[in-house]
């Protein structure tokens, strides 16, 4: 059974035998998990084990674990730092923070495949231009230099412990103060000041990307995610060949496509790969019932290769690891608890 182009999520703790339907559904292709999903490592490996089990290839599992205030599951994992700290340490010892960024990936990856997830949606490339609370401390730095950086960084790290990377929030949401959570923002900018935004998304090399749910009227009158003129861009200009995930199509952001079938279709005719459908298990009933995409076994490989090639370090072989270790001082020191590092 090959991957669907729809991400949903799960009520509880446990699969329920609507969770266990869903999820086997022709149109599902992946799950993402919440922290009402999480109570303890063991838990959520359990859980993890179960949705892998129920289809092959097995359903990826994905979750937003940036570190600061975006960290889903927290008792029995390392509390990660905003990565905002990672650019106040790059301003001044610009090597040791690259490096400290990588054993932060390590040890943000390597956890959360030790449990069984399969991908975080990491990281942040939006610039920090001091207008955004949604995006706020979450940005590694204003200067597009230091997050391509600093981001590279912590990629590697991830992709040191096996685990895919996904760049967000193309092709930036740190210029619009709203909450697409809440509003449909809107960048004014032309494009010419939209490119050092653009920046990190042409030049890292990326697993995945994750559209805005922003509307830039002077490149094209549909938000990010909805636009085949900013995927085109993504896919023609940049050369980009991953997956493009929606983002959460149940925010308000998404409001200006329709309904929810109208948001999924939209996304899927933009160029999306895979669609996400959070916090309204009614809007996923509907779209399972009501949208019939024509396959497309382009998008179902890229997909696919999101998938970790090699099993997960367990959690007690993991702590020896001295890439870990090395990380667990790196989240001290920027925690105040050690000086703050010399120039390198």
């Amino acid at each position: 059974m090959s991957h669907g182009p729809l991400m949903i999520d799960i009520a509880g703790k446990a699969l329920t035998d609507l969770d266990r339907a869903r999820l086997t559904h022709p149109l599902v292709g992946g799950v993402i998990l919440f922290t009402r999903n999480y109570e303890l490592p063991e838990q959520l490996a359990a859980l993890c084990a179960e949705i892998h089990a129920l289809r092959t290839p097995a359903l990826p599992i994905a979750v937003d674990h940036e570190g600061g205030r975006v960290q889903r599951f927290r008792p029995g994992f390392s509390l990660l730092p905003a990565m905002r700290r990672l650019g106040e340490w790059w301003d001044g010892s610009p090597r040791a923070a690259v490096e400290s960024a990588r054993m932060l990936g390590y040890v943000l990856a390597g956890e959360l495949r030790a449990c069984g997830v399969d991908l975080s949606f990491a990281p942040v490339l939006d610039l920090d231009w001091g207008r955004s609370g949604v995006i706020g401390d979450r940005a590694f730095h204003g200067d597009p230099q230091a997050v391509i950086q600093l981001a590279g960084g912590l990629i590697a790290g991830m992709r040191d412990a096996g685990m895919a990377c996904c760049g967000k929030h193309f092709p930036g949401h740190g210029w619009v103060s709203a909450d697409s959570h809440v509003a449909i923002p809107v960048d004014e900018r032309p494009l010419a000041e939209i490119e050092a935004d653009l920046l990190p998304f042409r030049t890292l090399k990326l697993d995945a990307v994750m559209p805005a749910h922003v509307i830039y009227p002077q490149v094209d009158n549909r938000s990010a995610g909805f636009s085949p003129v900013w995927i085109g861009k993504l896919r023609d200009e940049f050369g980009f060949d991953g997956v493009i995930f929606s983002d959460d199509l149940s925010m308000e952001g998404a409001s200006v496509a329709g309904g929810i079938v109208e948001r999924v279709r939209a996304a899927w005719d933009a160029g999306c790969d895979m669609l996400l459908v959070c916090n309204a298990p009614d809007a996923v009933g509907e779209v399972l019932m009501s949208w019939q995409p024509r396959p497309d076994p382009g998008r179902a490989a890229r997909i696919a290769r999101l998938l970790p090639r090699q099993p997960a370090r367990a959690r007690a072989e993991l702590e020896n690891d001295v890439a870990w270790q090395a990380g667990q001082s790196v989240i001290r020191r920027l925690a105040g608890k050690l000086p703050a590092p010399g120039n390198p």
